[in-house]
């Protein structure tokens, strides 16, 4: 596997930013967003469960909406592409099941090996209080938000701006989008595309607390 140097790495991530304009002109291109998708399909879960779903918003007229149901974010329509980011409502057995299947069919291995493996996985879902953060839908928010920086940290490295948007009702969502029909409710919206020339943030040194007062070495 080749390796990025320390130097592309951090250059890479002090490029990115929070886009507030995108420019609608400027689309990611088919081959590097499928990249994208897989990258943040990639990212780690607890167990490997994956409690979410992440809904890419191609219809102009749906993104119109969503912009309504955003504060009217320029970003919503103007990026190239728009990630809603949702998680699980309710893990269930029934999800570790098809997840210990998808085990034995990917790694060959028997169904029986698994079996200590599932029960633990079955009965941590089925005890919400004991979920790191003590209830479902803090656990599955909580891993939502990793798939966010996988998703990000993706895009910065292809050389693709994104913008992390919190800023949304998300029963509108709901209702627009029809996810809890589906077992899912949104979480964040990733906006993905390329920095419109004068977007004012552009140009603004980065500000971030010296790596010395957040990082701590014991």
């Amino acid at each position: 596997m080749r390796s990025l140097t320390a130097a592309d790495l951090l250059e890479h991530l002090n490029w990115r930013y929070a886009v507030k304009k995108f420019d609608p002109a400027k689309k990611i291109p088919a081959d590097t967003w499928a990249a994208i998708e897989q990258a943040t399909a990639l990212a780690p879960s607890s167990y490997g469960l994956q409690p979410w779903r992440f809904l890419v918003v191609n219809d102009p007229t749906i993104r119109t909406k969503l912009r309504t149901a955003s504060w009217n974010q320029s970003q919503l329509t103007d990026a190239s592409h728009i990630l809603v980011f949702c998680r699980k409502i309710v893990v269930t057995a029934s999800d570790v099941e098809a997840y210990v299947q998808r085990i034995v069919e990917v790694r060959n291995a028997p169904a029986a090996s698994l079996e200590d493996y599932k029960k633990m996985m079955a009965g941590s879902v089925a005890n919400p209080a004991g979920l790191p953060g003590g209830s479902m839908e803090t656990w599955t928010r909580s891993q939502t938000y990793i798939a966010l920086g996988f998703f990000m940290s993706a895009c910065a490295m292809l050389g693709v701006d994104t913008c992390p948007m919190e800023g949304f009702d998300p029963a509108k969502y709901d209702e627009i989008l029809g996810l809890s029909k589906q077992g899912y409710l949104p979480v964040v919206v990733g906006a993905a595309g390329y920095r419109a020339s004068d977007d004012w943030l552009a140009t603004l040194p980065k500000v971030r607390a010296r790596v010395a007062d957040v990082v701590k070495h014991v």
